[in-house]
């Protein structure tokens, strides 16, 4: 069956085959995860790829010689993501929820389906965030820049705890906007800073061993999250930081978290300095994250694992497990050099302070002094998400990725009800509600057995799945394994239940206007030819995909969805690619996308890390609408500079702004503060920062992607 494009015209798609390499430099891949991706998959069961499953009679040889998959067609079926007629029961939070206690935004909002009508920003390689023509953008916040009252400014050479504690953190990701007023003209900026990057921060930086304590401590202030008051530039979509600060808040190393849920203390959770194990210091490699309905953030842990080192080797077999199931050293060393400044870090000394850390965190924006809380029953791995949609019988659901080569795709159900409405009754009881639930992890299977001997026979790829329940009426469905195992070692706990091991899950958030999720798969270029199956069909897969779910009645407690592939990412020159059935010669390329976003009209936005490295093509930011004839039409909407990801993103939630987090600007290997590989954004070094993107011709209307 060949292939759909905007012409009606359809083409068949070849095997695919030869991908090549993505674009992340290996600066990044140190200090991001402590090259993990260097070192053998964490995920060692014996689960079985749903393609062996289906075919037991398939012989490794064969696989071995067709390769990948022997063909990729595409149906002229309608798409899993259409909107016509769509009024789901799931209902995802609008983006940045809303201000406690001031009712509803009386903003003037695009019609759903709205369609795109900027022209693609092209390939470059320019050192700046290049936008569509109609369009302008500028710097919110950059790294240094002051948070809290009292801080300085930034002085690259004159860097202190006491100056980073209160100033802007280092790498930027997770980018959300919540509302202040009811006119949206002021608004809570909250970013994640999810790692730090010493080369590019400090002149004198040798390596970790030559590093001095202050050094460690600044990375270590560096990291967290910042929540910055932001006000509106006019009456244009522009945002620049308020004069006063009353909200404005710096969460790092050394802010205190309660620890709620099943596991809170827990004897895995004690330490120390905490015997009761409900108290932790602390929030690590935030990655992405999410925004509740109840106006609260959810910020996640990733990777965690490499900020703890070792003074002597770990002996006890079963915590070996546990830790190399992680990640975790195991043997005498150190990754980051933290455990030379506090013992905390150091695993011979205190073995239970990484099970404290790698877990989803809600924060409370609209009050700066509240304390953060590590959720417990939303388990415990590499966290690159949390987003939320209410079920159809009120109950709070969250979708989250484990971001590791062949891990797993969650989902958290919550025990009790939403209850609308912005009073503080409402409120403090919907910040409950994510303490207690169910937690499932999922098992996808194809439609076509004979898959991948033979192309798909429906077209597609594309099939039917389950959620798995770990925890669920408050016990354990995981044999052998307490409620509080699973939810600490959940890894392990979803090993002996048989989901589907995935290509590196990471962003996976609702659609606001359908209730369809979509799962961010980046890459993995250690799957097999032997290991392909219909939800990951492609060996090596180097550039990424981005699968569909649709729950089941469109109910997002449902315990089994259906699901399609509407993205197969790479080059749309090459016919292994697939950009949900249009015509890839008027496509942008898109590889290794991360993190996902939704405007008000419900189109997808793509932040990509890793665009292939052999085009010296950057990463940006990419929109793509799910209905109507544009389906499928994905365009470059940012760029970003020299060596930075995209991260982010967000469209406010009256569609007149995106903001990006420009993270790692210049982490090309070798570049230093003076010898930099990009000068973004003041033209002296690279600093990761917050730029905001809105329309400046009115002529066109002023919502983003017009």
């Amino acid at each position: 069956m060949p292939e759909a494009n905007g012409n009606g015209v359809r083409r068949r798609l070849l095997p695919l085959l030869n991908n090549r390499n993505g674009g992340r430099s290996a600066m990044t891949c140190e200090y991001r995860c402590g090259n993990q991706c260097a070192h053998p998959a964490p995920n060692e069961s014996d689960n079985e790829y749903f393609g062996d499953m289906v075919s037991k009679a398939m012989s490794r040889r064969g696989l071995l010689r067709t390769g990948a998959v022997a063909a990729f067609v595409v149906g002229s079926g309608a798409s899993a993501t259409a909107l016509a007629g769509a009024a789901p029961a799931a209902r995802p939070a609008a983006a940045g929820g809303r201000p406690p206690g001031d009712g509803d935004l009386q903003v003037e909002l695009p019609e759903l389906g709205r369609p795109v009508n900027f022209m693609a920003v092209q390939d470059n390689t320019v050192d700046s965030v290049v936008v569509p023509n109609g369009y302008d953008w500028s710097v919110t916040i950059a790294w240094g820049e002051p948070v809290e009252q009292g801080a300085p400014e930034f002085d690259i050479d004159n860097q202190s705890v006491e100056a980073q504690l209160k100033q802007f953190g280092y790498n930027c990701d997770f980018v959300a906007v919540l509302p202040l007023d009811r006119t949206f003209d002021r608004a809570l900026l909250w970013v994640n800073h999810e790692y730090t990057n010493e080369n590019l921060m400090f002149r004198d930086w040798v390596d970790v061993a030559s590093a001095t304590e202050d050094q460690l401590k600044i990375a270590m202030a560096a990291h967290g999250g910042s929540v910055v008051e932001i006000e509106r530039v006019g009456d244009t979509g522009e945002w620049k930081p308020a004069k006063r600060k009353r909200y404005n808040r710096r969460i790092h190393t050394w802010t205190e978290f309660e620890i709620v849920g099943p596991a809170a203390g827990s004897d895995f959770l004690k330490t120390g300095d905490d015997p009761s194990g409900t108290t932790a210091l602390g929030t690590l490699n935030n990655c992405a994250g999410g925004t509740t309905p109840w106006g609260t953030i959810l910020t996640a842990e990733e990777n965690f694992h490499q900020y703890f080192g070792a003074s002597a080797d770990i002996s006890d077999p079963t915590t070996r497990e546990r830790f190399g199931r992680y990640g975790i050293r195991t043997s005498a060393g150190t990754s980051r050099g933290w455990d030379r400044v506090e013992d905390r870090f150091d695993l011979a000394k205190e073995p239970n302070e990484v099970n404290r850390q790698g877990w989803i965190v809600e924060i409370d924006p609209y009050d700066p002094k509240s304390t953060p809380r590590k959720l417990t029953g939303l388990g415990r791995f590499k966290h690159e998400g949390a987003t939320i949609s209410i079920a159809e019988d009120g109950r709070a659901v969250a979708y989250m990725g484990d971001d590791e080569r062949f891990d797993y795709v969650y989902k958290f159900v919550s025990k009790n009800t939403y209850r609308e409405g912005t009073d503080r009754r409402s409120r403090q009881h919907n910040m409950t509600l994510l303490e207690e639930g169910d937690l499932y992890v999922a098992k996808f299977t194809g439609n076509s057995p004979e898959f991948p001997d033979s192309p798909p026979n429906d077209g597609l790829f594309d099939g039917t799945g389950e959620w798995l329940p770990l925890i669920e009426d408050g016990e354990s469905k995981v044999d052998g394994m307490s409620v509080e195992e699973v939810l600490v070692f959940t890894r392990l706990a979803a090993d002996q239940v048989g989901p589907t091991k995935m290509d590196r899950p990471e962003d996976v958030e609702a659609n606001p206007a359908t209730g369809t999720v979509y799962v961010a798969l980046t890459n993995n270029s250690r799957r097999t030819p032997a290991e392909v199956d219909e939800a990951n069909p492609r060996a090596e897969n180097r550039f990424g995909h981005v699968i569909a779910i649709d729950e089941a009645g469109n109910d997002a407690a449902a315990k089994t969805f259906t699901w399609q592939i509407v993205i197969v990412c790479g080059d749309p020159e090459d016919p292994e690619t697939y950009y949900d059935g249009y015509d890839k010669s008027q496509v942008s390329m898109i590889s290794c996308p991360d993190n996902v976003a939704f405007d008000p009209s419900g189109r997808l936005w793509i932040g990509t890390d890793g665009m292939p490295g052999s085009t010296g093509v950057h990463d940006g930011m990419f929109v793509m609408p799910v209905e109507g004839d544009d389906r499928g039409h994905l365009r470059r909407f940012v760029s970003t500079p020299i060596g930075a990801e995209c991260c982010g993103p967000a469209i406010t939630a009256d569609g007149r702004t995106a903001l990006v987090a420009v993270q790692h600007p210049g982490e090309v290997s070798g570049a230093t503060v003076d010898n930099p590989a990009s000068t973004f954004p003041y033209g002296d070094f690279a600093r990761p920062s917050v730029v905001t993107i809105w329309r400046k011709s009115p002529s066109g209307g002023p919502y983003i992607g017009d």
